[in-house]
Formats: structure tokens, C-alpha cells, sequence
């Protein structure tokens, strides 16, 4: 047994070679820290840059060296939008046809108003020629002045042809026969071949039209038929075909023709001439098939002397809103007037990809040395397992960050995005936090903070104990059972203290009280009636009451029944001074009782074996109140137990340890408890530990903050160790925002599905990654640090833990915005609810879980959404189910025990024999 109390743990079991050698244990140290910060770490980086270098591969696609026959061209700016009224200059026209010249011969535009009837004066210029378009829609005054402008325009030597009209029919603005008038009015005065621009079927159902117009002006674009790339050429001159089958000998001109750099992932349309069983390929909008779609068009349109207008010549941002995530993004130049890509040579699909791994390794790389220096009791294995773990985390964001380079951002977008990204660098933390402690726990020598029980035949220690048993409104046979189990102690200098608080049926206390005259004058009973402060008033009011000669105060908890070696064999460890209070784990006698207290039972287990025994090693547990001894003077120097947090118990700790005082936690069971009977009890007793977390780090912030000083009490040890326990309860408040900003997205999405893309990337690390680390390392932990559970008792456990997210996330992001909130009592022996209470009590979580079950049906059932990447966004939505499922799912279990009954064991349900 080793009692010593140095605060952080040598690198050898109990520390006793660097004690015998400590300039050895240094050099080694040395050494080790050197192998891995110039061996190990560059290794690790080097990995990762790997990974990044064979996942942004360059593609080489065939070169096309010759000149573009013409492009579709909108002179609209990021920023300008003619929906809202801004419209380019006459400026900024002239600099495009000036930027364009010499890299394609023409140009076709849509309309000749807003400035754009001076484009064929500018075009001519620098040698440009025109199919100049007249905008015609269901506004008849406009229709009037587009065409006035485009007869008027006509004549103009530059201008080839013109077109009235642009997907007129397509977009359903008029009947067929109000189009031929205008175009018969256009031919009336316009010498030069006219038409109207519409896509393949339009013309093939509608050969009346055909027959009016001096040519065949057809879009092609096989994206939104969802043609993947490899087919995307030919689907082109294959639809090129069956128009000149169609209406042969009249002249073809393709006015639109192209693929977008990014947008959304195209399913495969139906198609005259296309089996059901092609249906199962799609298109995918990226810079790399915008590349190979352009390069194989050009070089085959040139082999077949096809006249052509590539769609488009500058991104226009201002079109997603009209025509989804791909509107935006059909240029050849972006709209900043910067080529995408390279019309020979290799081209990347994120050319920026090296500044981004650079990113993530340098991110990566400062936890990962931090950690190396400071946890040197972390054997060689977890380091480079946490070096992994960071390189990872920080590629996941720069994986992100990577994902919206080159978007066109609104003010919406920007505050949209910049909430998410910042929201992910707040779980990356919280991710780091508990890969941390991941690595600590498998991976770390034990260290000389280990505490056993003292021998309790060696040792029989003097010092008085007062035990404080507080109860409010608790069953009296239950009671009784507890103070029978005191009445055991194989210790004779204690007394108990029974306080009930604020109970105000008499037949609830008084059984009680008769039962303390029972036992002795050492069990003394307090009713308190209109008692301020809660657990922590009665708490306050004991200490009053305490003997003068008593040195230590033990809390448990009404339902508890110890050991007779309790006392015995643990106060021996405030012979030290120094020591503020020493504690052992809460353990519970009813887990066998059925399958949900079962679950219960071992999610309690995961915090006491696991958390609580690597918080040890540095000298920073949790008080958690029940189980617990406190000397007398330092609880008075205090200030006693705080009555304005609803968690008084882990307040006191944070307060001991501020005024210089060390713990003790002795991993063993020294008595049980019962678990609450209901999952509302269950609920309500989360709620209140992680609201007054919030409420303990609000008021203790000077001394928690990273930042703080030593000065102000804590170590940075205690520091971390506090925060990091807390963090991922407010990570889950954090996941709560992301669940309902994913909700309301989809609800969005499913609304307008051209116009919302669905930001997959931002949501994915944050669900699937978090989630599927989570789940690994806690059953990883459960397998090595919980004695006796099963794997599928410890998944057990992980979904009674889910079950809790919803009411821990409103706890913490209540406690952030209120100040204070009423001490909730956790129910024991409570009779099961009926049926309708399995929904009743989980109510909120039931709706999310509706919410998202519903629209992950709706997603699944739109042929807008039947993509890859939709079918990600459904698997997100569907992990941010789990915790609602597994809420109803044990409220299930709760209240139909009939259906989920466990066997009794034999033997006494709750007997603790002294060497247990």
C-alpha cells in the first residue's frame, strides 16, 4: 500500500526507480522525449501529408490547344444580382469582352436591358462576334422593350444571329404559340437568322415550333440529366443526333453547353431510350469533371465542325438561389475573372490541398507536443496514439475548411458558416479532451496516487466522526436499513446526524425519528420545517449541530447501507494534514432488479472506475457527496456547504481545493445505494449535476479559466481536469444546436431542394466522426477499466449515457443563460408509470426523434435527393437520432419490465460484508 500524495505520477510503477536513480529516469526521459519530437512526430506528419497527397491525386484529361467558338456570357459580379437591381457597368462589360478576346471568337448573351443592350458595341471592340438574345417572359412590357432593343441591335456586323427567347416553354412562361408571335415579329424586321434557345425534348415535342425558326438552338447539358462523366460527351452529340434525324436539314447550333464545377450530385434522369437499369449512375459536379467534360467537348466539336456556346464564361453567383448549388458555378472563370483549371496539362480538383494539409499537420502538431512534454507517465504506445489522434482531428477540420474554398458566401451564408466552423472547433477541444484521457487511462503507468483501504486490523484510529445523513420525504423502511448499516460500524467514535428536510407528512419523519431513539444516543434526528438551501441548508444546519470534538464529516445519502470497515480502514488517511477530504465511489445493490436499472447501474460505474481514477492521479476528483468524509476545519474554512448551487457537493470540492487541500479516492465499495426506479428520476438527477456544473464554472471562473493563475488556488493539472470533465456535457448542448440547425436545414431543403446545398461537410465530424470515436473509446475504456462488465452490458451503458444527451444539453445550455434553479430530489422506490409515461417522460425527445426520422423518410423518398452525397446527409441525420432513440428505447425498458425482465441472483439484495 502506498499512501504518499506527490501530485503527479512517476513514469515507473509506484515511482520507485526514479527515486533510486533520478538522473537515469531523467536522461531516459530525455531520450524518449527527443525519439519521439524527431523521430515519431515527423513520421506521424509525414503520414498524414501522404494521405493528403494520394487523396487529391492530379488528373491529366485530353489537352485541347485550339480556340473556343463561342461562349454563353452574363456580365453579373459576385454581389450584383438583377433580381435585386444590380446590375454591372458598361465598365466592367468592356474589361470582359476585353479579357475574353483572343480566347474565344463569340460571344451570346440573354438580354438587352439592365446595360446589357451595349454588350455587341463593346464585343466589336475587340473583335467579337454576337448571338445576341432578347429576354422574353410573362412581363409583356419588358418583352416589348427586349425586343425593340434586339431589332434594333440586329443590324450591327458583329451580331451573327440572335435568339428570342431563352427556355421560354421550358419554364412554362408562355403557350408555345405566343413565342412563334415574337419570333415572327423578330423576323419580320431582322435579316440575320433567328431562333429561341430551349433543351432537346422541347424541340422534339414541339416541331411546330421548330418549323419557325431559321435554326436549331439547343442546350445540352447532360449534368442535370445526371449522364456521369464518362458518358457526358457522347449523351451530347447522341441528343445532337436524334434533333438532325428529327428535323433534318436544319441548321443545329448548341447555345449552352457544359458542366459546373460544384453543386449537387445529379441521380440519373429518365430518358427516352435509357434502361431502368442505367438509372443507378449520377453526375457529380467537380472542377475536375468540368475539365474533362470541356477538354473531350471542345477537341470532338471541333472534329465535327460543330458551332457551339460553351455554358458560361464567368461564375454567377447570383443564380444558385434560381437554380441550386450549381447555378453558380458554370464558368470557365470564376467570378473573381480567374480561369478555373488549365486547358492542357494536369489539373487537381482542390489545388489548394497543400496549404490545407500544412494547416492540419501544424494544428495537429501543438497538442501533440504539448502533450508529449507534459504527460511523460503515458507509456510510448499512447503518445503516438494520441499524435495520431490529433492529425486526424485537424485534418477533419481543414477537411472542412477545404470544402467551402471557392463558395459564393451571402451575409447569411457567411454567419451560417462561420457558426458552424467555430461551433466545430469548440467539439475539436472537447474531442481532444477526451482522447486525452482515452490515452491516460489505457495507456499510463500507475502512478503513486493509487489508494488502497488501510488494514483495518493495523490500525484503529481515534478521531471522531460526525456521519450526516440529509433525507426529504424518503420512504422510512428504507431509511431505517441505512441507519441499521451505521449502527454496524466496526468504529466506535462516530455519531449520526439524521436531518430530514422540509418532509411534511409526520407519518414519513416519524418512523424515522422513533427509529434514531431506537438505535442510541449516537443517532440523533433533526426535523427542519421551512428549512432554506435545500440538501446544502440541512447540510449547514448538521454543521451546527455537529459535536464540538468531532474532526471529520461523512455525508451519505438516505438509501446508502456501508460496510462496517467504512470508517476503519479510510480515516486513517487524514492523518496527513493536509488531506481536505477523502471519498469512494458510489456503488448501488439493485441492479439486478431489472434490465433498465442494470443500464443505469453500469453508466454510473464507466464515471467512478474510469473518470474518477485518472482524475486521482492528478489530484483533481469530482466531490460527489455521498460516500464522501470532509474534515471538519477545512469545510468551516470554506464556508461550509454552498446553499446557491443545486450541486453543493462538487462546489465544496472545487473550494478545497482552492484553499490548498489534497484528496483521496479510494477505488473500492464501501456501501450501496439504490438507483433511481424511473427514467424521469434518472432525468431529473442528470439535469441537476450538469446545470451545476455550469453553475460551479461560472462562479469559479477566476481559478478555472486556462488561463488563470495558480495563485487563484487551482494547479493547472486541477484546471484541466475540471474543465475536461465537464466539457463534453457542454458539447452535448453544442450537438443540440447542430441537431436543430440540421433540422431546420433539411425542413429547408425539403421546401426548395434547387435551392439549398446541403453543407455536408460541416456536419459530418462533428455527427458521424464524434459519434463513431465516442463509441469506440467507450467501450474500449469500459473493456479495460470496468471490472465484470459484460460488452453488452457496456453497451448497455453507452445507451443509457445517449439517453441523456437531450437533458444534458438543455442543462447546460440553461444553466449558461439563467442564474439559478430549484434543487431537484431524485425519486427512489417509486412505482413503475404506466405505458403512456414511457413517451410522456421522454416527450421532448420523442418529437426530435420524430423530427428527424421524418425527414430522413423524406430524403429518402425525394427524387431530388437521391444522390451519394444527400445519402450522407441521411446518415447524419440518422446519428443525431440515436441519442432520441435510445432515450425511448430505455423509457420503453422502464416501464415494461415484463417484457425486458432480468433473474433475480440469489442471496441478500443489498448485504455488504466488511471485506467487500
Amino acid at each position: 500500500m502506498d499512501n504518499s500524495e506527490s501530485p503527479t505520477p512517476e513514469p515507473e510503477t509506484n515511482g520507485s526507480e526514479a527515486k533510486k536513480n533520478p538522473r537515469s529516469w531523467q536522461n531516459s526521459t530525455f531520450v524518449r522525449q527527443a525519439i519521439f519530437l524527431f523521430i515519431v512526430l515527423p513520421i506521424v506528419i509525414a503520414a498524414n501529408l501522404a494521405v493528403w497527397a494520394a487523396l487529391n491525386r492530379p488528373y491529366e484529361p485530353e489537352a485541347w490547344t485550339g480556340e473556343i467558338v463561342g461562349l454563353s456570357y452574363s456580365p453579373y459580379r459576385q454581389g450584383q444580382d438583377p433580381r435585386m437591381n444590380r446590375h454591372p457597368s458598361a465598365e466592367q462589360i468592356e474589361e470582359d469582352m476585353k479579357l475574353l478576346s483572343g480566347t474565344v471568337q463569340a460571344i451570346r448573351t440573354y438580354s438587352m436591358v439592365y446595360g446589357q443592350q451595349q454588350i455587341p458595341e463593346l464585343a466589336a471592340k475587340y473583335g467579337l462576334s454576337v448571338a445576341a438574345g432578347a429576354w422574353i417572359g410573362p412581363n409583356l412590357e419588358r418583352n416589348e422593350v427586349e425586343l425593340e432593343r434586339l431589332i434594333q441591335a440586329a443590324p450591327r456586323r458583329n451580331v451573327v444571329r440572335v435568339l428570342v427567347g431563352n427556355e421560354t416553354i421550358l419554364r412554362d412562361d408562355m403557350p408555345v404559340d405566343e413565342l412563334i408571335s415574337y419570333i415572327r415579329r423578330a423576323k419580320q424586321k431582322i435579316w440575320k437568322p433567328v431562333s429561341t434557345a430551349e433543351p432537346p425534348h422541347i424541340w422534339l415535342n414541339n416541331p411546330e415550333l421548330a418549323k419557325e425558326v431559321d435554326y436549331i438552338a439547343v442546350h445540352l447539358l447532360p449534368y442535370w440529366e445526371g449522364i456521369p462523366i464518362n458518358e457526358a460527351v457522347n449523351a451530347v452529340f447522341e441528343r445532337l443526333a436524334e434533333l438532325e434525324a428529327a428535323f433534318p436539314g436544319k441548321p443545329i447550333v448548341v447555345t449552352e453547353v457544359g458542366w459546373p464545377s460544384r453543386g449537387k450530385v445529379i441521380p440519373r434522369r429518365p430518358y427516352p431510350g435509357i434502361a431502368e437499369a442505367e438509372l443507378r449512375t449520377e453526375a457529380v459536379a467537380s472542377l475536375v469533371n468540368q475539365a474533362t467534360f470541356m477538354r473531350g467537348f471542345l477537341n470532338r466539336a471541333k472534329a465535327e465542325d460543330l458551332t457551339y456556346y460553351v455554358m458560361e464564361a464567368f461564375d454567377q453567383p447570383w443564380k444558385a438561389s434560381e437554380e441550386g448549388a450549381a447555378g453558380a458555378f458554370w464558368g470557365l472563370y470564376n467570378a473573381d475573372r480567374q480561369p478555373k483549371f488549365p486547358m492542357a496539362g494536369s489539373i487537381n480538383e482542390a489545388p489548394e490541398w497543400r496549404f490545407w494539409a500544412s494547416l492540419a499537420a501544424g494544428l495537429a502538431l501543438v497538442p501533440a507536443m504539448l502533450f508529449m512534454l507534459r504527460q511523460r507517465h503515458v507509456r510510448p504506445m499512447g503518445v503516438i496514439i494520441f499524435a495520431v489522434l490529433t492529425q486526424v482531428a485537424g485534418s477533419a477540420i481543414a477537411w472542412a475548411g477545404l470544402s467551402v474554398t471557392g463558395l459564393y458566401f451571402t451575409w447569411v451564408g457567411i454567419t451560417i458558416w462561420s457558426f458552424l466552423f467555430f461551433a466545430q472547433g469548440l467539439l475539436l477541444i472537447v474531442l481532444l479532451a477526451e482522447a486525452v484521457e482515452f490515452v491516460e487511462v489505457i495507456w499510463t503507468r500507475r502512478g503513486e496516487r493509487h489508494f488502497e483501504p488501510f488494514d483495518e486490523h493495523a490500525v484503529m484510529p481515534g478521531r471522531k466522526v460526525s456521519i450526516h445523513v440529509p433525507i426529504h420525504n424518503e420512504p422510512p423502511e428504507m431509511v431505517r436499513e441505512t441507519l441499521a448499516a451505521l449502527a454496524k460500524l466496526d468504529y466506535e467514535n462516530f455519531e449520526v446526524l439524521v436531518l430530514d428536510n422540509n418532509t411534511t407528512d409526520p407519518a414519513v419523519w416519524e418512523p424515522v425519528r422513533d427509529a434514531c431513539a431506537q438505535l442510541g444516543p449516537k443517532f440523533r434526528f433533526f426535523h427542519l420545517e421551512n428549512w432554506p438551501g435545500f440538501k446544502a441548508g440541512a447540510l449547514n444546519f448538521g454543521l451546527e449541530k455537529t459535536a464540538e470534538d468531532a474532526e471529520i464529516i461523512a455525508v451519505i445519502d438516505s438509501d446508502y447501507q456501508v460496510a462496517a470497515n467504512w470508517l476503519r480502514t479510510l480515516i486513517p488517511y487524514f492523518d496527513k494534514e493536509d488531506v481536505g477530504f477523502v471519498q469512494a465511489p458510489q456503488d448501488y445493490r439493485d441492479r439486478h432488479e431489472s434490465m433498465f436499472k442494470n443500464m443505469t447501474y453500469w453508466e454510473y460505474a464507466g464515471f467512478f472506475h474510469i473518470g474518477m481514477v485518472q482524475r486521482n492521479n492528478f489530484n483533481a476528483v469530482i466531490q460527489h457527496g455521498t460516500m464522501t468524509m470532509v474534515r471538519k476545519t477545512a469545510l468551516k474554512r470554506v464556508g461550509g456547504w454552498a446553499e446557491w448551487c443545486i450541486c453543493e457537493d462538487a462546489e465544496l470540492g472545487i473550494k478545497l481545493y482552492r484553499a490548498g487541500y489534497d484528496s483521496v479516492y479510494v477505488n473500492h465499495s464501501f456501501g450501496r445505494g439504490l438507483t433511481p426506479d424511473t427514467l424521469s428520476g434518472y432525468i431529473s438527477q442528470r439535469f441537476r449535476w450538469a446545470y451545476g456544473a455550469v453553475q460551479i464554472v461560472k462562479h469559479h471562473w477566476d481559478a478555472l479559466a486556462p488561463w488563470a493563475s495558480s495563485k487563484r488556488g487551482l494547479s493547472g493539472a486541477q484546471r484541466y481536469y475540471f474543465l475536461a470533465g465537464w466539457l463534453p456535457w457542454f458539447a452535448d448542448g453544442l450537438a443540440l444546436l447542430f441537431t436543430t440547425a440540421s433540422i431546420l436545414l433539411s425542413a429547408w431543403a425539403l421546401y426548395q431542394p434547387h435551392a439549398v446545398a446541403l453543407p455536408v461537410a460541416a456536419f459530418l465530424i462533428p455527427t458521424i466522426g464524434s459519434f463513431a470515436f465516442k463509441f469506440i473509446r467507450s467501450l474500449w475504456l469500459y473493456a479495460v477499466r470496468v471490472r465484470d462488465c459484460s460488452f453488452i452490458e457496456s453497451l448497455g451503458a453507452g445507451v443509457a449515457a445517449l439517453g441523456l444527451t437531450h437533458t444534458v444539453a438543455k442543462a447546460m445550455l440553461n444553466g449558461m443563460i439563467t442564474t439559478s434553479k430549484p434543487f431537484i430530489r431524485t425519486p427512489k422506490c417509486e412505482d413503475k408509470p404506466p405505458l403512456a409515461a414511457a413517451f410522456i417522460q421522454v416527450r421532448e425527445e420523442t418529437v426530435m426523434l420524430v423530427l428527424l426520422w421524418g425527414l430522413t423518410a423524406g430524403f429518402l423518398m425525394s427524387d431530388h435527393f437521391a444522390d451519394s452525397h444527400s445519402r450522407l446527409w441521411v446518415g447524419v441525420l440518422l446519428v443525431q437520432s440515436v441519442p432520441y432513440a435510445s432515450a425511448v428505447l430505455l423509457s420503453l425498458i422502464n416501464v415494461l419490465p415484463s417484457l425486458f425482465r432480468r433473474d433475480r441472483k440469489p442471496g441478500p439484495a443489498g448485504a455488504l460484508s466488511p471485506a467487500e
